[in-house]
């Protein structure tokens, strides 16, 4: 199966309040406490079905972006537009295979731009100063510094497949060497 490696469009940043978790979703996960009860959740408002270990990984990340929002003690409205950026933020990063590290970190700080400032219909002022800063923070450290991680765990592998073909040295072209070069997605056992 061929494949052309193509760059992906670009996502402008965009305001996600209430995006892919509700108010009475979110109330529901804030009462919550174990940590199996709310994969559990969260897997069915996320829609989560990916096979185990990458099913896994990202019910974590999401997991611990609640109790860093139960942490800094976040209304319903910021906590579910948190989530919804850090999903956004991981489908950019797993959208293509190529190494595109530095426009999740410009995409991050847009779409906190975006949740920050009041400017109707672009954006809104979710989060202050402080709390923009902070979640930047926790953005860098919980997920931009493992950034290869979650590239190299969610994104198919790409296999070059270089074959070459001599020709006959009866013809004119004596050495002649054609080149089939084949970019293919290869599929882990585990997917």
């Amino acid at each position: 199966m061929e494949i052309k490696i193509l760059r992906p469009q670009e996502p402008k940043a965009k305001v996600m309040l209430w995006a892919d978790i509700s108010y009475h979703d979110m109330e529901r996960l804030n009462k919550i406490q174990s940590i199996p009860e709310l994969q559990t959740a969260l897997s069915e408002l996320l829609d989560i079905d990916l096979p185990d270990p990458k099913r896994g990984i990202l019910l974590d990340l999401y997991v611990q972006t609640i109790f860093y929002c139960r942490e800094k003690h976040f209304k319903p409205a910021q906590a579910s537009t948190l989530i919804s950026i850090v999903k956004s933020i991981h489908k950019v990063n797993v959208g293509t295979i190529i190494n595109n590290i530095a426009y999740c970190h410009t995409y991050c700080k847009e779409l906190l731009l975006c949740h920050s400032v009041r400017q109707p219909p672009f954006s809104i002022n979710l989060y202050n100063s402080e709390e923009v800063t902070s979640i930047y923070k926790y953005i860098h450290n919980s997920y931009m510094r493992h950034y290869r991680l979650y590239k190299s765990v969610f994104t198919p592998q790409v296999k070059l497949d270089l074959s070459l073909i001599y020709t006959d040295s009866t013809d004119q072209n004596v050495g002649a060497i054609s080149e089939d070069v084949c970019l293919s997605p290869t599929k882990s056992e585990d997917s």
